[in-house]
């Protein structure tokens, strides 16, 4: 898919509102403050670093698409993007308070070295944004469009990942999008989805180190 056509689709009005309602779900669960650092890894078109940049963090952006960093380099927000993989991350040890992969590890085969590459160099903690294997979006759309070669997680499988990860470390989880459709019924009734268990399309869980943590309730 060219960038601008993948672009294209956050200005539709279904796309608009399921990039808001993850936004806000991965915010909710990183909790950064403006003026800290984040790693947009998977940057693509840089629809989600410009995000986190309009939220007052310093972003900077990976992908291994030349084409995708071209078109989210002409964008012009004060982002730094870099040509690389999220399985072999071309910074050190703590360079950045957090790390954020949307949707990006879907398409990577061993996702559990991705998560150590962002865990080694976060400061206090990475969250990830997963497509959610049990919910009614994988129904609809799993194998489909731009779905094609996508990979369908669950908290479980997120969870399998830390297992060489630092000891003490805290863990949240909770997803978005019950109603993929996006129409205005999807949007009305999203409000009145329970918080626990999650079924909706997007999974997003945020791992913080030890010391990172504040009085919010643990989803393990």
């Amino acid at each position: 898919m060219q960038p601008a056509e993948y672009e294209a689709w956050y200005h539709t009005p279904r796309g608009a509102w399921v990039a808001e309602r993850e936004f806000v779900l991965l915010m909710q669960l990183l909790r950064p403050r403006p003026g800290q650092s984040l790693l947009d890894a998977g940057s693509g078109t840089g629809q989600f670093s410009r995000r986190f940049r309009q939220a007052g963090l310093e972003v900077t952006g990976i992908d291994p698409d030349a084409a995708m960093l071209g078109y989210a380099r002409h964008q012009g927000d004060s982002i730094e993007y870099v040509q690389g993989s999220v399985r072999q991350l071309p910074f050190g040890p703590g360079t950045f308070d957090f790390c954020a992969a949307v949707t990006s590890l879907c398409f990577v085969a061993a996702p559990q070295h991705a998560v150590q590459e962002m865990w080694r160099v976060s400061r206090r903690g990475i969250v990830l944004g997963l497509l959610n294997r049990h919910s009614l979006l994988y129904a609809l759309k799993h194998g489909r469009g731009g779905y094609q070669g996508a990979r369908w997680d669950t908290i479980g499988a997120a969870r399998a990942w830390l297992t060489h990860l630092d000891e003490g470390l805290s863990v949240q989880a909770d997803t978005a999008v019950w109603f993929p459709h996006g129409g205005r019924l999807s949007r009305h009734l999203e409000a009145y989805m329970p918080r626990r268990p999650g079924w909706g399309g997007f999974l997003a869980v945020a791992i913080r180190k030890s010391g990172h943590t504040d009085s919010s309730t643990d989803l393990t």
